[in-house]
């Protein structure tokens, strides 16, 4: 039995999305070099979390129960391989070109889109459809994801549930040993 205190998984990736919309939002505020590279990567390490568990449990909770699930979950992968995308693009940039300001720009932009579609759409509609216990054990599923999850963007990757849950595991094992070895921040 749930309580009613416990978060479910709406209320976990809502979290997220404060938290990384937060990070980019001082990203633009920071000039120090080296505390932006940090907090770019943190940002990065973050949203490829999120999106990996996302692509793991709740598109498939979206698929099985919303009405225009896969509808939905088409366009959220279409997103996230965009982000992707810019994130390698931030992850090699100088922090202090003119490119590295146009990609963080346009990650701003796709990730406030994505963040709409989920919490004005997609969000209330899985609540509505799926009980509380269920939306309560995929948080716990969705937490347990973000810690193994790979730290990096893998444009080239697949972005399906079957991959995340049989290679995802390792290729994010290699991620956090090359932080821990490179010292990029992660957190």
């Amino acid at each position: 039995m749930t309580s009613a205190t416990e978060p479910d998984v709406v209320d976990i990736l809502t979290a997220d999305h404060r938290d990384v919309t937060a990070l980019i939002g001082e990203i633009w505020t920071i000039t120090d070099p080296m505390i932006r590279r940090d907090l770019m990567d943190t940002a990065i390490s973050e949203l490829v979390r999120h999106a990996v568990a996302e692509e793991m449990y709740v598109y498939p909770a979206m698929r099985k129960h919303l009405p225009d699930g896969e509808k939905s979950v088409e366009h959220d992968i279409k997103e996230h391989k965009e982000l992707e995308e810019l994130m390698k693009r931030l992850e090699n940039a100088e922090v202090s070109s003119p490119s590295f300001e146009e990609a963080l720009r346009e990650l701003e932009a796709v990730l406030a889109d994505h963040v709409q579609d989920e919490e004005s759409d997609q969000f209330p509609e899985l609540r509505k459809h799926i009980p509380r216990e269920e939306m309560v054990e995929l948080a716990g599923k969705v937490e347990t994801a973000k810690r193994l999850a790979p730290t990096r963007p893998h444009p080239g990757a697949p972005n399906s549930e079957l991959f995340h849950k049989l290679v995802g595991p390792g290729v994010g094992l290699v991620d956090r040993l090359r932080d821990k070895l490179t010292g990029r921040a992660t957190k």
